[in-house]
């Protein structure tokens, strides 16, 4: 699909581009034209590549902010200008509220709700000064609508996102656009860790309308066409990318008891 849009001549940067969801996007950015910056504590094992062009990783802890500018500071010295930023950094291991320490809790606020509003905030002092402002897209979750266990900070922090997108996008129009894009359930290379083996991945999947997980491409496509011009009045939104969500645990279990007592 990154056939259909052209960001020739663009810059963009996903944070935590070198891995999962953010390499679907920084790749799509790539096959779209675009020259793309990746941002990670380590460098990639392989590159990130689309169509023969590889996107420049440039080191940097999201949550320090000195890091955070001497990253911002770079872009702008040698590439010269910063069309698009996606926020994608961001996640959290299982750990269920009861239990886990405050500075555990702290963190993953940290890492999911308050290093995007900084890089965000770095990113629109560059693009307020140039003549077609940019755009700031926010990788959010489904899990800000609904919560699950082991989660709670997580979902919080993402639920705050959402909010974070709608309410820069009144401060910083008309320059500079503001949204944000949720994904439902993600297949990665750590699917695995979060959904089970191939089996239960598979049968977790087929309980989406779509009969499958999104994959970081569709998060990608996703993020191409909320970033292009056709889609300027859309500043604000939180597009949902989950196939059609998932269906209520009840109805799962109606539908269970419905076949085992057919």
């Amino acid at each position: 699909m990154a056939v259909h849009f052209d960001y020739a001549g663009r810059v963009v940067l996903v944070t935590g581009g070198t891995k999962g969801i953010g390499r679907g996007i920084a790749e799509a950015f790539l096959a779209a034209g675009a020259a793309v910056v990746v941002c990670g504590r380590s460098a990639p094992e392989v590159p990130v590549r689309a169509n023969g062009r590889d996107a420049r990783f440039i080191a940097c802890d999201v949550r320090d902010i000195d890091s955070l500018k001497a990253l911002f500071a770079t872009i702008a010295a040698e590439l010269g200008r910063l069309d698009v930023v996606v926020n994608n950094a961001g996640g959290a291991p299982s750990a269920l509220a009861a239990t886990a320490s405050p500075r555990f809790h702290e963190s993953i606020i940290r890492l999911n709700l308050l290093a995007p509003l900084n890089a965000a905030q770095l990113a629109n002092q560059v693009m307020q000064k140039q003549a077609d402002g940019g755009v700031v897209i926010f990788i959010g979750s489904i899990g800000s609508l609904r919560p699950a266990p082991g989660t709670a900070a997580y979902s919080a922090a993402k639920a705050g996102v959402a909010m974070l997108g709608w309410g820069l996008a009144q401060e910083w129009a008309p320059k500079v656009r503001v949204m944000t894009v949720s994904p439902g359930l993600v297949h990665t290379d750590q699917a695995d860790v979060h959904y089970g083996d191939a089996t239960v991945s598979a049968a977790v999947a087929h309980t989406i309308p779509m009969k499958r997980m999104a994959t970081p491409q569709d998060i990608g496509n996703a993020c191409l066409m909320m970033a292009a011009p056709e889609m300027a009045y859309a500043t604000g939104s939180n597009l949902y990318v989950h196939g059609g969500g998932e269906p209520p645990v009840f109805q799962t279990v109606v539908d269970h008891l419905t076949k085992a007592g057919a």
